[in-house]
C-alpha cells in the first residue's frame, strides 16, 4: 500500500509539472495581455544589419498616423470585438485588408502597403488582430482562428462597399500565413481577387518547432508541450492546416515577397508555399532582406512588382 501512494504521489507531481510547463509554453508563445498588446509603431525590432530601415519605416509610419481614418469594427465568431482603421484614398470600389504580424501592429507593418495603396488608388483596412491593439482576446493562434476574422472582415467590406466591390487580402509574416490560410477556405467570398503575403511562414507548427530550435531547445521536446498549452489553454490545435496546405486549394492568384536573408521565418518556407500553390502565382525574393524588412532593401523594385500585381488582380 505504501508503494501505491507513493507512485500515485509521483504521477500526480509529474501531471502538475506536465501542465505548468505547458502553462508557461501557452504564456510565452500564445498570450498577448491588455498591457502589452498595444505596441508602439516606432518601435523597431532590432533585426541584424537593418539600422538604414529605422528612418525611412519611422517615416512611413507618421505619414500614416497623419492620414484620417474610420475605427470600424466586427464581432468574431467566439463573440470578440474586433477593431480596424478604415482609409479612402480612392473613389474607386477596390479595397485592400491588410494583416500584420505576430506581437506587432498594423499601422508599423503596413505602413509600406499604405504608402503603395496610396500611390496606386485604391481603399485600405489595416485591422487590428485578435489579442492585438483594440481588439479584444489574449489568446493569438497564428492564424488558425484568425483565418477566419478574415473572412469575417471580408464580409464587412462587401457590406460596407457593396456586393461589385474588389478586395486585395494582404499580410505581413502572421499576417501573411493569416491571409494565405483563408485563401484555402471553401468560404472564401468572390470578392476577393487576389492574395499577397510577405514572409510568411508554412504552417504554426513549423514556426513553433523552428522557434524552438533557436532557442536552444530540442522541437522534439518542446513542442509537445506548446501544442499541450495551445490545445488546453487557448483551446485550438497547431495541427488545424497551415499555409502551404491552404493554398493547394486557393483559385485565386496569389503573390510571395519574402527576404532571402530572413532569420526569423526562413526564405525555405516561402518556397515551399509557392511550390504548393494551385493558382496563379509569383514570387518576389529581396537579396540580403531580413524578417518583414524587404520593402526596405530593394524599395523601387518591390513597390513596383508589388503594385504591378495588384493593379493586375483588381483588372
Amino acid at each position: 500500500m505504501p508503494g501505491l501512494w507513493i507512485s500515485m504521489g509521483v504521477i500526480a507531481a509529474l501531471l502538475v509539472a506536465t501542465l505548468g510547463i505547458a502553462y508557461w509554453c501557452y504564456r510565452q508563445a500564445f498570450y498577448f495581455s491588455d498591457a502589452d498588446k498595444h505596441v508602439d509603431p516606432r518601435r523597431f525590432f532590432g533585426a541584424k544589419n537593418s539600422e538604414f530601415c529605422h528612418r525611412p519605416m519611422l517615416e512611413l509610419v507618421d505619414a500614416l498616423e497623419a492620414v484620417p481614418f474610420e475605427r470600424v469594427c466586427i464581432t468574431s465568431r467566439d463573440g470578440l470585438r474586433l477593431y480596424g482603421r478604415l482609409y479612402r484614398f480612392s473613389e474607386r470600389n477596390r479595397v485592400e485588408i491588410l494583416f500584420h504580424g505576430w506581437r506587432s501592429s498594423g499601422i508599423r507593418d503596413a505602413s509600406g502597403g499604405a504608402k503603395i495603396a496610396r500611390d496606386t488608388g485604391y481603399n485600405l483596412l489595416i485591422v487590428d488582430q485578435r489579442a492585438h491593439g483594440d481588439s479584444e482576446g489574449n489568446t493569438i493562434t497564428f492564424g488558425i482562428l484568425e483565418k477566419y476574422d478574415c473572412i469575417d472582415w471580408v464580409r464587412f467590406v462587401v457590406s460596407r462597399f457593396g456586393e461589385d466591390v474588389q478586395i486585395l487580402l494582404g499580410g505581413v509574416s502572421m499576417g501573411a500565413a493569416t491571409v494565405f490560410m483563408a485563401a484555402g477556405l471553401d468560404e472564401l467570398p468572390p470578392q476577393v481577387v487576389a492574395v499577397t503575403g510577405d514572409c510568411g511562414y508554412s504552417s504554426p507548427e513549423a514556426i513553433i518547432r523552428k522557434v524552438c530550435r533557436d532557442r536552444g531547445i530540442p522541437d522534439r521536446l518542446g513542442y509537445p508541450f506548446l501544442a499541450l498549452g495551445a490545445r488546453l489553454f487557448g483551446h485550438f490545435s497547431l495541427k488545424d492546416g497551415g499555409a502551404v496546405e491552404a493554398v493547394t486549394h486557393t483559385k485565386i492568384p496569389v503573390m510571395i515577397m519574402h527576404g532571402e536573408a530572413d532569420d526569423f521565418v526562413p526564405f525555405e518556407m516561402c518556397r515551399e508555399i509557392y511550390n504548393a500553390c494551385a493558382s496563379e502565382k509569383k514570387l518576389l525574393a529581396i537579396p540580403n532582406a531580413g524578417h518583414g524588412l524587404a520593402y526596405f532593401y530593394d524599395t523601387d523594385r518591390y513597390v513596383s512588382e508589388v503594385a504591378a500585381f495588384k493593379k493586375q488582380a483588381f483588372k
